[in-house]
């Protein structure tokens, strides 16, 4: 069974960049396999041997990525039935006033350092269908109890 890959619209343009540029940078690595390979022996030929392992870093990367994007969907920007979902902007609020905003995403997209979590995290699954006021509590260092403040 082949797994479904979630992202929103500006995540998946960013995955077809990246595989663009990976792409484009395949002729570059032929020709300098070439030029290496014109050296002589390639037994031991170090620097040959450093940019076949650059060319097959880069093929499977560029292989991984068609995968990805052959079995993705877009999350839908959802409908605010007040609830959280997959493509969900929320804001938390602390006890102590400290508010925190998260997007909940696929799990290929999560980059927490933007915000970005993932459903199967622990925190975005704790937030997945709750709702405005419901409370959240997230361990990290130490367990922080939240409200949720905004859903979008």
């Amino acid at each position: 069974m082949k797994k479904t890959f979630n992202f929103t619209a500006d995540g998946l343009n960013e995955l077809k960049a990246e595989l663009n540029e990976l792409i484009g940078q395949r002729p570059a690595i032929a020709e300098r396999i070439k030029q290496t390979r014109e050296l002589g022996d390639l037994s031991e030929n170090a620097e040959y041997q450093s940019t076949r392992e650059e060319q097959d870093r880069l093929e499977s990367r560029i292989s991984e990525l068609e995968n990805v994007l052959n079995n993705s969907k877009i999350i839908r920007k959802p409908k605010t039935d007040g609830q959280v979902v997959l493509g969900s902007t929320v804001r938390l609020k602390s006890a102590s006033g400290k508010t925190t905003q998260f997007q909940v995403v696929g799990t290929m997209e999560a980059d927490p350092l933007r915000g970005k979590i993932s459903d199967e995290s622990p925190i975005g699954a704790e937030l997945m269908g709750k709702q405005v006021g419901d409370k959240v509590t997230i361990a990290n260092s130490e367990a922080t109890t939240y409200k949720i403040t905004h859903i979008s």
